[in-house]
């Protein structure tokens, strides 16, 4: 190749890459530009909303006013409501049942049954129509997960965990996996809720499946404690016998020289028993727990409050509800007028 067409071509690759980077620079550019002008169009808006607000100020504010008063005074008017709360924790997959029972009370307030209210909790007519509400929720604990997961794996083989990660296993806990949950109650009267929690937790632990389950399980955890602590007795029997053992063997190394070939593996077996002596009592602990836990149906962790709580709160209150709807209001309809008259404007 000659030396022109070795320049030529080497002006050509510059110009190519000199087209390029101008290609480049024009895209960030347009980049930049475009983010600039969004930047732009966001902080127009903004002012455009200030300038709407400063302009409505005082509409805005007296419509405000208006409904802070008006619920000011209805706020008087209400009849105080009360609650109160049952924490429970549910064994044997219970939870399901609970929540449906507890929906079907709401669904009674909700229709307004006060009949079947009064045959539901066997109480007056004048406590069953001041019951307002039902409603039932998990205590959201991120250590129930952690702790079912750990379960999980512990029971299926390892080929499963691999498939199965942490992230699906949560993506699949529901609210009824959760260990706590809270029921809460409303009504007009402050001393109606100790005569519910007993019909609550008795529609679930007199269910004939529940207390079989519950019945065998607490029969295996028994006849389980009982194996595991009459192994206990067999190994302190055991470790005696090797004591006995080392001390005759001591008394006769101290009448003579004795060379003793089984020492080591004594001591081994000594060491075994030792470690067999606790895991067997870390297994018990662990079965008293359970014990403890699955003694019943539902756990009761804290009862309905004899004397009911009085619901409070600012976004209970109609005073402030009702100046926010006020105002709320007031900007939607001025908002609307406007977009009347740019419409009339549009057309001319």
């Amino acid at each position: 190749m000659s030396t022109n067409q070795k320049n030529k071509s080497n002006e050509e690759e510059e110009v190519d890459l000199g087209s390029l980077f101008v290609i480049i620079g024009r895209g960030f550019s347009k980049l930049f530009s475009f983010i600039a002008g969004l930047f732009k169009e966001i902080f127009n808006f903004l002012i455009t909303i200030l300038i709407f607000l400063k302009e409505n100020l005082i509409k805005i504010s007296i419509a405000g006013f208006i409904g802070l008063i008006l619920g000011f005074f209805l706020e008087t008017k209400r009849p105080l409501i009360y609650g109160s709360d049952l924490l429970v924790e549910p064994n044997f997959k219970s939870a399901r049942q609970l929540y449906n029972n507890v929906n079907y009370y709401n669904d009674l307030v909700k229709q307004k049954d006060t009949t079947g209210l009064e045959e539901t909790f066997k109480i007056d007519t004048d406590a069953a129509s001041s019951l307002k509400k039902f409603e039932i929720e998990p205590i959201v604990n991120n250590n129930d997960i952690i702790n079912s997961y750990n379960d999980f794996i512990l029971e299926v083989d390892t080929a499963t965990v691999k498939s199965y990660a942490f992230k699906d296993f949560k993506l699949s806990f529901t609210d009824l996996d959760y260990k706590i949950h809270k029921i809460s109650v409303t009504a007009g009267k402050n001393d109606v809720f100790t005569k519910l929690d007993d019909v609550i937790l008795s529609s679930v632990m007199n269910n004939k499946y529940f207390e079989r389950l519950k019945k065998l399980t607490n029969e295996n955890l028994n006849r389980t404690d009982s194996m595991y602590r009459q192994n206990l007795s067999q190994i302190d029997s055991l470790r005696k016998v090797y004591m006995q053992v080392m001390i005759e063997e001591a008394k006769k190394q101290t009448s003579g020289t004795n060379i003793d070939l089984g020492g080591e593996k004594k001591t081994t077996k000594e060491l075994e028993l030792f470690e067999t002596n606790r895991r067997i009592n870390s297994d018990l602990k662990n079965i008293v727990i359970d014990k403890s836990e699955k003694y019943e149906v539902i756990n009761v962790i804290s009862n309905f409050q004899p004397v009911g709580y009085e619901i409070k709160g600012i976004t209970k209150n109609y005073a402030f509800l009702l100046a926010i709807f006020g105002a709320f209001s007031m900007i939607l309809v001025l908002l609307l007028i406007q977009l009347n008259k740019y419409l009339g404007n549009y057309k001319k």
